[in-house]
């Protein structure tokens, strides 16, 4: 995240314990021991690594969690490693319904790079506890088969191993499941050793589905090594209606800007129910819990004004995006959904904006009723009643007259005109 956000992110002193910080942020879904991770997390000190695979250019909604959490390990004392799947990317983490399709080794690497500078963004890597990122392809690139079977496999057993959730579901399908992605645990596994023998690593994060591959790392290192290590499972983020978070139609929210712009982040946050504000509000900003229940008092007495809604838009895109892009597509929904300036929004928020609007192609001198007649009004008549009523503009400038066309300087940027019908119906012209 940008600098200014950096410095902007502290824990909350009103806690007793950053456990208690965590468990209040729903933040722990399962654990290992509960009452001794609870301490070692109040000693200060303790090493921690979460890890991404790189299954996707980008990481998405699910991962900033995670990150995040190591972020606020980091702001209680604590270490974090960022781990970057090299090798485990090279594998894949089975899924419960079908085998993934194997990437290239040129391709994994280059989403390691990319994956590698997003985690990067949100962690400090200077003074003390300073995080370190890993890439777990340099400790097995090198590693024999038969010194990976030797050493690490003979610590697993069979039968625990198809317990695992995705391997059982494999198993009793169609598809079934190969020894490739069989053995992902283990290899995922042999991280948490790894890192625990070069770096005293003593607790793994990850979401509630990874369980089993974190506990297996747990046992691992307990085998191996004869520790007792910890690993902590955050729940899996889903809306009050039991539907999945940062899922619409099968499509992710994504980090990366040029896969899921700003504008669109931004939007996704604002159109939070009230249902799930507050615990949105709880697990992806750092907002004190006397902020927090100042906006959950709001919301219970002004509903309307949707201010815990702006705040947690606002937040976490000025996180992903910075402050100015979390200002820019707050002041385009602004204009865009009320009377604002649409001449102020940069030709990029702009054009984000209205990437999901209705839209036609216009050119200087073409009849406002025409564009509405093809976007967002049944017929010409139907549109040149509503610019007698009194309900259509251009760039929010009112039309009066019924024959208005538009003009050269109402397409923004040289590129678009934002068409409004009512208060909320919109449309866009783009210049043909």
């Amino acid at each position: 995240m940008p600098k200014t956000a950096l410095d902007r992110q502290h824990n909350d002193a009103s806690f007793p314990s950053l456990w208690d910080e965590l468990r209040w942020r729903g933040l722990v879904h399962v654990s290992t021991d509960e009452a001794a991770l609870a301490e070692a997390l109040a000693g200060g000190g303790l090493t921690a690594y979460c890890g991404f695979d790189p299954t996707a250019p980008s990481l998405h909604l699910g991962n900033l969690l995670q990150i995040l959490l190591l972020r606020r390990l980091q702001l209680a004392g604590h270490r974090p490693v960022g781990l970057v799947g090299g090798s485990t990317g090279l594998i894949g983490d089975p899924r419960p319904t079908a085998e993934r399709v194997l990437q290239s080794k040129e391709q994994v690497a280059e989403r390691v790079r990319l994956i590698r500078e997003q985690v990067e963004r949100y962690l400090d890597f200077d003074g003390d506890g300073a995080a370190e990122m890993v890439d777990n392809l340099d400790w097995t690139s090198g590693l024999s088969a038969i010194d990976f079977l030797r050493d690490v496999g003979k610590h697993f057993r069979v039968g625990t191993m198809l317990k695992k959730d995705a391997v059982s579901a494999r198993l009793n399908s169609d598809a079934g499941i190969s020894y490739t992605e069989f053995s992902y645990q283990i290899l995922q596994a042999y991280d948490f050793l790894q890192l625990f023998r070069t770096r005293g690593c003593t607790l793994q994060t990850g979401g509630s589905d990874q369980w089993g591959n974190l506990t297996a790392g747990v046992d691992l290192v307990h085998r191996a090594e004869g520790a007792a290590v910890h690993a902590l499972g955050t729940p899996l983020i889903t809306n009050s209606d039991g539907t999945k978070f940062g899922k619409s139609e099968g499509n992710a929210v994504w980090l990366d800007p040029m896969l899921t712009t700003p504008y669109a982040f931004f939007q996704f946050w604002l159109n939070t129910t009230d249902d799930d504000v507050l615990d949105r509000l709880k697990a992806f900003t750092f907002l004190t819990r006397d902020e927090l229940e100042r906006l959950e008092g709001a919301r219970v007495e002004r509903p309307g004004a949707r201010e815990a809604q702006r705040r947690l838009a606002w937040e976490v895109t000025a996180l992903v995006h910075g402050d100015a892009a979390a200002d820019g597509a707050r002041d385009a929904s602004a204009a865009l959904f009320g009377t604002g300036d649409l001449t102020c929004i940069d030709e990029g928020t702009l054009l984000a904006a209205v990437a999901e609007l209705p839209g036609t192609e216009a050119a200087p001198g073409d009849r406002v009723d025409l564009l509405l007649s093809r976007t967002v009004a049944k017929s010409v008549g139907e549109a040149r009643r509503a610019i007698a009523q009194g309900g259509v503009s251009v760039n929010n400038r009112r039309i009066e007259d019924q024959d208005a066309v538009l003009a050269e300087e109402d397409l923004l940027h040289g590129r678009v005109a934002v068409l409004r019908r009512g208060k909320r119906t919109l449309a866009a012209a783009h210049r043909r």
